[in-house]
């Protein structure tokens, strides 16, 4: 019996894992910090930003060779250089980090599973657990990034009305 298309779990390559670890890592931490402000930050309850502030942590996608390092800071997330020790690691494999983002899955589910793993601060790994499982809707819809879906979305962007130059 073959696994569903949804159940079955895709790793990164290696090849295709061995030149991401190549990359520099501060800016793919920027690019992680500005997609989570845009979808994620503004959905955080202003006790969890609260906690979060000044805190360290670090995404790693094991089969990627990837790391992610930011931290919490006034009720947004900023990429920063790389720490020896972060407050809290979060671990998976992409395929897993997509599921949880697209709400597949539970961190519960994953981290029983030891699909994900956390270490570090007990404490802001619970927060950080608990701020998932709270969100509403998926927070990544692969559909939504379309071409026809953000071309719709730029499209509802324009002004009402014809628009002319000064005259």
């Amino acid at each position: 019996m073959t696994a569903a298309p949804s159940d079955r779990r895709f790793t990164v390559p290696p090849p295709l894992a061995g030149l991401l670890t190549r990359l520099p890592p501060y800016p793919g931490s920027l690019l992680l910090v500005t997609g989570l402000n845009l979808v994620l930050a503004r959905q955080l309850p202003a006790d969890v930003g609260a906690h979060l502030n000044g805190r360290r942590i670090r995404i790693q996608v094991r089969d990627a060779g990837l790391r992610f390092d930011f931290r919490g800071q006034d009720g947004q997330f900023r990429a920063c250089a790389p720490q020896q020790s972060p407050d809290l690691t979060l671990s998976a494999n992409a395929h897993d980090f997509l599921r949880l983002a697209r709400r597949l899955d539970d961190p519960d589910t994953l981290f029983f599973n030891r699909r994900l793993s956390m270490e570090g601060d007990t404490e802001l790994g619970l927060v950080v657990k608990n701020a998932l499982d709270a969100l509403e809707l998926p927070v990544f819809e692969p559909a939504q990034w379309a071409p026809s879906a953000v071309f719709a979305r730029l499209q509802r962007l324009r002004p009402f009305g014809p628009t002319h130059g000064p005259r």
